[in-house]
């Protein structure tokens, strides 16, 4: 077979097995609303968590920011690291209470760059089953031996901590502050226990967490610091800049000496061309409105209360957890997309997540909250779900 006959052999089974993905295109980036086909729809599919990403200020500092450059150019450590990535690592710094910060083009890469700069084959990675993407490429890319242990299962960690020790080697154990599927959150003070008794390291991928929860001292900074965890029980925390910071990017922030290292190994850092200055300029904007204005976590934090309740009152159902993220598993794919059709139908925007992404059978809606939210589009959510929900739940059975 040539090489189009076969992917379109393949292309023909993921159709077939309901799991084709395809592009939505839409006229900006969504607010509350969007434009999609010459239809404007409520969106719940953003993980614009603070409504960040149309903030006049953010717009702004970014439209200031391309006049240092349309791009950087070159890699940060040729000549394309500008004062304004400096500014901006030391703002994540201290944001997070560490001692340093590294910005990286994408969460993906810097999940992948720190993995394999740190671990080699003679070492162990200990990952959450359902760990982002990114952080399975990046233990698989490591070549170091991978142990995985049930979601969220101390039992199950401990016992692959066990095998690691034996093993010998540097132990990584590598999670989701919160889980981009599911909403949950890591149980990282007893995770960081663990690893204190086995001598291993935690790397925590801060990705929906930074800038949604956090604690007095650093309010924005993510599950980590809302767990109360140190620099040195949690010595890797990676975040985004593309969710709740409502720019693009994203960093690693830990001790001054690990990010002196990721410099010099990080290769998705050292060979990649630096952030732009203009996103650099919109993540720094977006980062002082964090700081400023705490209503925005507050406000986000009541709508997913609204949400919940009035999910709870009619029946839908939901999963346990009270972060932006608020999955509705219908289980089967066809299922799940009809729903998602007519839920846009009605002129609401909600993801359908189907395998690959998460584990065969587990087929969901993904809703996603934000502050920019009025509870007025809660209501038209709540009442589009209650009206299409039961009758989809006959269907998938």
């Amino acid at each position: 077979m040539s090489l189009d006959e076969t992917l379109l052999q393949r292309l023909a089974e993921r159709r077939q097995k309901n799991l084709y993905r395809e592009l939505k295109t839409l006229d900006r980036a969504p607010g509350p609303r969007a434009q999609l086909d010459g239809r404007q729809l409520l969106v719940f599919s953003s993980n614009d968590y603070l409504g960040l990403a149309s903030r006049a200020e953010v717009i702004a500092a970014q439209q200031a920011g391309a006049k240092l450059g349309a791009g950087a150019t070159a890699s940060h450590l040729v000549n394309g690291h500008l004062d304004i990535h400096r500014r901006l690592q030391g703002r994540i710094a201290d944001a997070t209470g560490r001692e340093a910060a590294l910005v990286f083009s994408s969460g993906y890469l810097a999940n992948i760059g720190t993995i394999c700069a740190v671990l080699g084959r003679p070492d162990n990675i200990v990952s959450d089953k359902l760990n982002h993407a990114s952080l399975i490429d990046g233990a698989r890319l490591s070549g170091a031996n991978s142990l995985r242990f049930a979601h969220s299962d101390l039992d199950s960690l401990q016992r692959q901590l066990q095998s690691a020790v034996a093993r010998g080697g540097k132990i990584l154990v590598a999670v989701d502050g919160v889980y981009s599927m599911d909403g949950d959150r890591a149980p990282l003070v007893e995770i960081a226990a663990l690893c204190r008794e086995f001598n291993a390291w935690l790397m925590v991928d801060e990705a929906h967490g930074f800038g949604v929860m956090g604690s007095e001292s650093q309010p924005f900074a993510g599950s980590c610091a809302q767990a109360g965890l140190t620099q040195d029980e949690a010595p890797i925390v990676m975040g985004t800049l593309g969710k709740a910071a409502g720019n693009a990017g994203a960093f690693v922030a830990g001790s001054r000496a690990l990010i002196d290292y990721l410099v010099q190994f990080a290769r998705p850092y050292i060979y990649t061309t630096g952030m732009p200055p203009a996103v650099a300029a919109g993540a720094l904007a977006a980062i002082e409105l964090m700081r400023d204005e705490p209503q925005l976590q507050w406000r986000l934090q009541k709508n997913i209360t609204y949400f919940r309740q009035g999910a709870t009152a009619l029946g839908l159902p939901l999963e346990d957890t009270t972060s932006p993220i608020q999955p509705v598993l219908l289980g089967c794919e066809r299922t799940v997309m009809a729903v998602a059709d007519k839920l846009q139908a009605c002129g609401v925007l909600v993801g359908a997540i189907r395998p690959p992404t998460v584990p065969v059978g587990t087929a969901r809606l993904r809703i996603t909250l934000s502050a920019a939210h009025q509870r007025a589009d809660l209501d038209e959510l709540l009442t589009a779900l209650h009206q299409i929900l039961p009758a989809a739940e006959v269907l998938g059975r």
